[in-house]
C-alpha cells in the first residue's frame, strides 16, 4: 500500500527513532493537547491532557500550557518504555528550520520556540528525543492517510474547519511541505465575492466558527457558539442557514480552486465546526461543482474525518512514526 513520506527527497535522509512510544502535541487557536501515541495510531489510555489556550491568553501563558500537558503526558509513560520522538502539530505560519510558530489566532505568540520548548519539557523529565514541529493541518492529512479515511491516497488534502482553517496536502505519496514548512495552508487562501467591499478576505474569515457566528451575529443571529448556530440551524432558522451555506459554500469553492491546481482524489475534513451540520458536506459539494471548471477537479471526493478528535495527536506521532 502507498504511504506518504514526510522526507521524500533523497537529499533529506529521514531521522532515525530508537523503539518506544512517541509524545504527540497538538497546539491551536482553543487549546492544546498532548497524548502518548503507539505504533498503531492508537492513543495510549491515561496519556492525554488538555489545556485551554486563545486570544486572551499571555505568551507565559501559552508556553505553560504546552508544559504542563506535555510533563503530565510524559509522566505517564509506562516504566521501561522509551520516549522514541516527539511529534508537534501547530497552527501557523511555522518555521520549520527553527522550531517556531506565529499562529494567526494567538497574537501573543510570534517566532515562538514551541519545539524547543517540549523538547525542553522531556529533557527536564530524563528524555532527550528528537522533536519535530509541522503545521496542524498536515498533521491531519497525514493522520487520515495512515489510520483514517484517506488510508493509502496518494492525492488528497486534509482540512481542519474549527477555530481557525488549515490544511495540508499528500501529492503523488509524498507529503508536500513546501520551502518553510508552510504549504497546504488553505485557510489563508483569498476566495474573493463574500464581503461587499474590495479588502483582503481569506476562506478562514468566511468559514471558520468564530468568524461564520460573527457574520451571523451581525444579521441578529443572538447565539454566541457554533454550538449554538448548530442548534439554530437544525430548527430552520433563516439567518444560520445563510451563515452555514456562506461557509460550505466557500470551502467549496476553495477546494475547487486547490482540486483544479492539484488533481485531488479526496479532501478528509475535519475540526469542531465541521460539525456544525451533516448538511456541510452537501453545501461544499453543490460549491465544487458550480465553481469547478473541469471534470478531474470535479471528481474530488469530500468526507468527514475516520479519526473524531484524535486525528490531530494521531497525525502529530505520524511526524515521526511515518518518517522512517
Amino acid at each position: 500500500m502507498p504511504t506518504a513520506s514526510l522526507n521524500p527527497t533523497a537529499s533529506t535522509p529521514a531521522p532515525t527513532y530508537p523503539p518506544g512510544l512517541v509524545l504527540a502535541v497538538d497546539f491551536g487557536g482553543t487549546k492544546v493537547e498532548s497524548a502518548l501515541v503507539d505504533d498503531s495510531g492508537t492513543l495510549v489510555a491515561g496519556s492525554r491532557f488538555r489545556h485551554p489556550t486563545g486570544r486572551e491568553r499571555s505568551a507565559s501563558e501559552l508556553a505553560d500550557a504546552v508544559v504542563s500537558v506535555a510533563t503530565s503526558s510524559l509522566q505517564s509513560l509506562p516504566e521501561g518504555t522509551s520516549l522514541r520522538g516527539i511529534g508537534i502539530g501547530a497552527a501557523g505560519p511555522i518555521d520549520r528550520e527553527r522550531g517556531l510558530v506565529s499562529p494567526v489566532n494567538l497574537p501573543a505568540w510570534r517566532d515562538f520556540p514551541l519545539r524547543e520548548t517540549v523538547a525542553a519539557a522531556a529533557r527536564e523529565l530524563g528524555h532527550d528525543a528528537p522533536a519535530v514541529l509541522r503545521l496542524d493541518g498536515l498533521c491531519i492529512t497525514l493522520a487520515e492517510n495512515w489510520v483514517g479515511a484517506g488510508r493509502g491516497t496518494d492525492n488528497m488534502m486534509g482540512m481542519i474547519v474549527s477555530t481557525g482553517v488549515g490544511g495540508g496536502v499528500i501529492s503523488g505519496g509524498a507529503v508536500v511541505a513546501g520551502f518553510s514548512g508552510n504549504a497546504g495552508h488553505i485557510g489563508q487562501l483569498e476566495v474573493p465575492g463574500f464581503t461587499d467591499v474590495d479588502a483582503p478576505c481569506t476562506l478562514e474569515e468566511i468559514a471558520a466558527g468564530p468568524h461564520t457566528v460573527a457574520w451571523a451575529q451581525a444579521r441578529g443571529f443572538e447565539g454566541e457558539t457554533g454550538e449554538d448556530l448548530a442548534r439554530a440551524y437544525a430548527e430552520k432558522d433563516r439567518i444560520a442557514v445563510a451563515a452555514v451555506t456562506r461557509s460550505g459554500t466557500a470551502i467549496g469553492r476553495a477546494i475547487a480552486s486547490v482540486s483544479t491546481l492539484l488533481d485531488l482524489e479526496l479532501v478528509v475534513i475535519g475540526g469542531g465546526f465541521s460539525l456544525v451540520t451533516p448538511d456541510l458536506f452537501d453545501i461544499i459539494r453543490t460549491a465544487i461543482d458550480r465553481y469547478s471548471r473541469f471534470e478531474y477537479a470535479r471528481r474530488v471526493e469530500v468526507v468527514p474525518t475516520g479519526l473524531d478528535t484524535d486525528g490531530p495527536l494521531i497525525g502529530a506521532a505520524a511526524l515521526v512514526y511515518r518518517s522512517i
